[in-house]
């Protein structure tokens, strides 16, 4: 048998193991609402190709390609658990059963990572949390998939709604197609079907009712049966505490912002300062996709080498904002062509970070450029360090970082020498660190942070909508702290 045929069987044994876990991870997340994962990347609803990849970027980020014989039996082992709601990373799982030196078998060992999610310990699944989308956008279609395809056994959150103001014939099966194929993050995955008598649309058996209304006050949820639901609005209409509490119909508990906020208002970047959301909040903001982008790896820089000061620069896709071509803008710059120009605008990412980080003394400031590409941006964070170190430092804690920490779901790490913006489409992770991009030189540090400003964002804000609505279920093994 030649090199080549061996190869060839290598890759269909290893097809056929990543085959066998597709039915045994689904049967986890619809009977008992648990996500596994790899390296923080959801294996649900993943082909036996994407599971593969998904093995083989640990390569990027841990030097050596994860095997699907290695983590094949931990996922079995979980399956014989009486697992409660959680998320269980198959990655670390492996990883930290490598470095145990105590003998102990898979099923010994899983058993003892994940205890904090069976018997006594586990949590009870609830009846699910309603959401609302208070406009049906960019950001709001793209929450509606992540809201779908969350739903999982349905003791989660649930999408019953969307508000939208009405647009004259067949608005609702144009709304559908809308969800159904974006040019940016392609078709979605499943089935949408359209009663144009109720006003509903069905995605993946989500039966999501369209309301029609120009203004908050219109509406009283509970006439659709909603009730105790958070409200995203997608919208930026409102940007304050007064405008944002229109929103507190009959049915509404929290409004959840999709935008900085202004004022009192909380902006929240999930990872950061989720856990400062008092329970009592109803009103609250996710910042901005930039904001999400920058603030977690400044904390990460800030734990371990301190900041004296730092500046950011985004190079960021043009957005609805813009015009396609030259036309009036309230905004000068903003109203020449998007798809033609580099536009030099402003950014409010750097005067946020104080509401994210307060304790962050460290003077930030920032700019940004519109460039002609409709999705994804790269934030350039240039930082004086409070102590010298050295590239390889800083490289090996961002990578220690992004696997391990208690921002693995919002910083990833890449080392792939010829990674171009449109490699991070679909991007879950709140930034990317481009590690061939990085320079340090004394106590100077520039990072190089890919994010996806669309799709990256959306998950941040599904991210956020979870720890308020007590469904952000706990993560084995416990990231380091």
């Amino acid at each position: 048998m030649t090199v080549n045929d061996d190869s060839f069987t290598n890759w269909k044994n290893r097809e056929e193991i990543a085959e066998s876990m597709i039915p045994i991870i689904g049967k986890l997340h619809r009977e008992r609402d648990v996500t596994v994962l790899l390296h923080s990347r959801s294996l649900v609803n993943k082909s036996v190709v994407s599971i593969l990849k998904t093995h083989r970027f640990a390569r990027q980020i841990g030097g050596e390609e994860l095997s699907v014989t290695e983590t094949l039996p931990f996922l079995q082992a979980l399956a014989a658990l009486d697992l409660g709601p959680s998320q269980i990373d198959l990655g670390m799982l492996a990883a930290a059963y490598k470095a145990d030196d105590r003998g102990l078998s898979v099923e010994a060992f899983t058993a003892e990572a994940v205890a904090g999610a069976t018997g006594a310990n586990k949590i009870e699944r609830g009846e699910g949390r309603d959401v609302v989308l208070y406009g049906f956008g960019r950001i709001g279609r793209l929450v509606a998939r992540l809201l779908i395809e969350k739903s999982g056994s349905g003791n989660g959150l649930r999408l019953r709604a969307i508000v939208v103001r009405g647009g004259g014939d067949q608005d609702i099966v144009k709304r559908a197609s809308l969800l159904r194929r974006d040019s940016i993050h392609g078709q979605f995955q499943g089935t949408i079907t359209v009663d144009e008598t109720n006003s509903t649309i069905f995605a993946n058996g989500n039966a999501i009712k369209v309301i029609y209304a120009n203004d908050p006050s219109e509406i009283d949820y509970t006439a659709y049966g909603i009730k105790n639901a958070i409200l995203i609005d997608n919208t930026g209409k409102w940007r304050d505490r007064e405008g944002l509490s229109e929103h507190l119909r009959p049915g509404i508990d929290k409004v959840v912002l999709t935008a900085p906020g202004k004022g009192d208002v909380p902006n929240i970047v999930h990872g950061v300062n989720h856990d400062t959301i008092k329970p009592d909040e109803q009103i609250l903001s996710c910042a901005s996709c930039t904001t999400n982008a920058i603030v977690p790896p400044l904390k990460a820089m800030e734990d371990e080498f301190g900041v004296e000061r730092g500046h950011v620069e985004t190079v960021h896709s043009f957005t609805n904002d813009q015009n396609l071509l030259d036309n009036y803008h309230k905004s000068e710059r903003r109203g020449r062509s998007a798809p033609l120009n580099m536009v030099i605008t402003e950014t409010g990412a750097a005067s946020a970070v104080a509401k994210a980080l307060p304790d962050l003394k460290a003077k930030i400031s920032g700019s940004s450029i519109r460039v002609p590409v409709p999705d994804v941006s790269i934030a350039i964070l240039n930082l004086q360090l409070k102590r010298e170190t050295s590239r390889e430092e800083v490289l090996d804690y961002l990578r220690d970082v992004s696997l391990t920490s208690p921002l693995r779901r919002q910083i990833d790490f890449i080392t792939a020498p010829d990674a171009v913006s449109s490699d991070f489409i679909g991007s879950r992770h709140a930034s990317i660190v481009d590690a061939g991009a990085l320079k340090v030189d004394g106590d100077n540090a520039i990072l190089y942070l890919w994010y996806d400003n669309e799709f990256g964002y959306s998950c941040q804000v599904i991210r956020v909508v979870q720890h308020v609505s007590g469904v952000e279920y706990p993560t084995f093994p416990a990231p380091a702290v």
